[in-house]
Parts: structure tokens; C-alpha cells; sequence
């Protein structure tokens, strides 16, 4: 099992900066599985945000946010960060924490890839 906790969440006006965290516990080898955010706004599907392969090294980002977020780990402390600048109202949602063991090379891209979420934090972009 696997446990993973966001924080970080809260409101902030357009064109302000929010920083994401998750930190994972529960499973000793949590190290290898790649981790990523998505995100969830009401009424709508949740959809991917970002992703990180198991080492680090390899970032990924959903065309929405591309540029504006940036995803990082560290894999000792078994955290992942999202670094979220320039945001817009359209950025509101409930942002989750994702583990994927199944592609650490790549990462999860669809919910059906994610082997464990967080409970979510809430993210909230208005003027």
C-alpha cells in the first residue's frame, strides 16, 4: 500500500504562483514508479497535468500547461512537487497526487494509469 498527501493548495489571484506538494509513504519501493498530478474541475473528467519518470529526469506536461508548471522529485524523500506560475481561473480545480509503477520510464498519462492517488487539494484561481 501506498500512501500520498498533498498540500499546498489554496486561492490566489491570475497571474500568481502556487506550489504543490505530495509526499508518499508506505511502500519501500515507491523510489522506482513514476508520479504525476491531474487535475479535476467541477463537472468535468479528471485529466492529466503532469508527469515525472521514476529518476527524475524525464518531465512531461499536458499542453494546457505547458511552459507555466513545472514537476520535479526527489526520490530520496519520496516527494514530487508541481510548481504552477501564470495561473488562470481556468487552472481552478482539485489537484491529485499520482503514483504509476507500471510505467516508470514514462509515467501516467490517463486516471486508469494510476496505481494510487492522493485525497487532492484545492487549487482556486480568481480575481
Amino acid at each position: 500500500q501506498v500512501q500520498l498527501v498533498e498540500s499546498g493548495g489554496g486561492s490566489v489571484q491570475p497571474g500568481g504562483s502556487l506550489r504543490l506538494s505530495c509526499v508518499a509513504s508506505g511502500e519501500i519501493f515507491i523510489s522506482i514508479g513514476a508520479m504525476g498530478w491531474f487535475r479535476q474541475a467541477p463537472g468535468k473528467e479528471r485529466e492529466f497535468v503532469a508527469a515525472i519518470d521514476w529518476s527524475g529526469s524525464i518531465g512531461d506536461y499536458s499542453d494546457s500547461v505547458k511552459g507555466r508548471f513545472t514537476i520535479s522529485r526527489d526520490r530520496l524523500q519520496y516527494t514530487v512537487s508541481l510548481q504552477m506560475n501564470s495561473l488562470k481561473p481556468e487552472d481552478t480545480a482539485v489537484y491529485y497526487c499520482a503514483v504509476d509503477f507500471g510505467s516508470p520510464y514514462r509515467g501516467p498519462r490517463t486516471p486508469s494509469d494510476v496505481d494510487y492517488w492522493g485525497q487532492g487539494t484545492q487549487v482556486t484561481v480568481s480575481s
